[in-house]
């Protein structure tokens, strides 16, 4: 069967896949209710985003944020990370889970991913705990909830707090909870990719009244009252402008009526892509361990290049395999080429210039980002690729599998590809 990138038939026809995030009379009646309300700002529709963001995720406070990067860093500060302290977080994950430890002056101390999860490999941890470690940022990707049980004996035999980063993986459950209901706090996302979709924004959770204070005020100026309380306008310390505004809220709420339900339909739809692909020569597919349910975010996949019989550069082979799905029209990508220790900020060690926070009272010494220690987390960046719109709703299992026809016709006929080739052709229409 003749590849569509070789001008073959794509499998898959325009059109079948459907946009993310849908959007109906509701969401178009509760924005619309707030561009003709009073309050733009901090308004009603913030309020009740909290309120219902607590209830759906089991919280007892929840703050709504322009980000979820801001929700993060109010975790850094209200569990009381401070300049030139230590923070762990994983050697793969979006560039946030390691510069909300630089926005507090700390430094970020990276651990390698267990390959099998793509999640931080917990097994590593207390090797790269230092005299100066306060915290871990301890990210769910893609849909994949972490080990808690394991990682919390680790945070509480060493004294550390733990920041959930779960801007990926709303509705994850590790044993049964939700993520978000594990850590001192934790920060979601509710960016245009996330399954719950708001344009952008954030929310900031916690069940500890003190911590739930202090990240108040980080989030609004280091005031001490809040925008619905009477304020006097007085920064008592550091603090950010994090809040968001009331039209996102009323998108935010319109959309998390509908969350579960997602939820319910990117499992579905994975569920198709699992019993397809599972042994699909060359293919790894997203593993799910005992206990965890996977709500597949990302549905992330892996080229087993042995099995393919490739020993060139890994990262050609990826390409080309990603250039014929897409031409099949699956609407594959590369989501995070690096793995974080190789950024600049972190090679370059000069986050606010003059070195610091490095550079300061020799908080940074002995820490290395040497790139070749992170082995686990190279070899998924060099091997990676995924997909988000093709699992969410409205798409059902029809169009999941459509792409799985897609997958196993590519993946069957790799021989047709030439990834030097396309690599040049690639190069050349930059």
């Amino acid at each position: 069967m003749k590849l569509a990138l070789n001008g073959g038939a794509a499998v898959i026809p325009p059109g079948l896949i459907k946009k993310w995030p849908p959007v109906d009379e509701t969401d178009e009646k509760m924005v619309l209710d707030s561009l003709r309300g009073k309050n733009h700002a901090f308004g009603p529709n913030c309020v009740a985003f909290q309120e219902e963001f607590a209830a759906w995720n089991g919280n007892r406070f929840a703050v709504f944020t322009n980000s979820g990067t801001a929700a993060l860093h109010m975790g850094l500060c209200a569990c009381g990370v401070g300049a030139g302290d230590h923070v762990i977080t994983t050697a793969y994950s979006w560039s946030s889970s390691a510069t909300c430890i630089l926005h507090h002056n700390a430094i970020p101390i990276f651990v390698d991913i267990d390959f099998d999860t793509i999640n931080i490999d917990i097994d590593k941890i207390e090797a790269a705990i230092t005299p100066r470690t306060k915290a871990i940022v301890a990210v769910h990707l893609h849909g994949l909830a972490l080990n808690m049980e394991k990682l919390l004996a680790i945070a509480k035999k060493h004294k550390l707090k733990v920041i959930e980063d779960a801007c990926q993986s709303h509705g994850a459950q590790f044993k049964g909870r939700k993520v978000g209901q594990f850590g001192n706090c934790a920060a979601f996302s509710f960016n245009q990719n996330k399954s719950l979709c708001a344009g952008e924004g954030g929310m900031f959770v916690t069940d500890d009244e003190d911590i739930y204070r202090k990240a108040l005020q980080l989030w609004s100026f280091g005031e001490t009252r809040t925008p619905t309380e009477s304020r006097d306008y007085h920064a008592y310390a550091l603090g950010w402008m994090y809040r968001g505004s009331d039209l996102v809220a009323a998108f935010g709420r319109a959309q998390l009526a509908k969350l579960t339900r997602n939820l319910e339909a990117e499992m579905t739809n994975a569920a198709v892509l699992n019993r397809r692909l599972g042994n699909l020569k060359g293919l790894i597919t997203p593993t799910a361990p005992q206990g965890h349910t996977h709500t597949y975010y990302n549905y992330t996949s892996r080229i087993d290049m042995k099995a393919l019989g490739w020993s060139e550069d890994p990262k050609l082979m990826r390409d080309a395999i990603i250039k014929a799905l897409q031409a099949e029209g699956t609407m594959v990508g590369m989501w995070q080429s690096f793995i974080l220790p190789h950024m600049t900020v972190f090679q370059a060690r000069n986050a606010y210039g003059n070195g610091c926070p490095w550079s300061c009272n020799g908080a940074g010494d002995g820490v290395v980002y040497d790139v070749n220690g992170y082995p686990a987390a190279v070899r998924h960046c060099e091997t990676h690729f995924g997909m988000t719109v093709p699992l969410r709703a409205p798409n059902g299992p029809d169009v999941a599998e459509k792409v799985a026809d897609a997958f196993e016709k590519v993946f069957g006929n790799v021989g047709q590809l030439d990834p030097h080739a396309i690599a040049a052709a690639a190069k050349e229409a930059r």
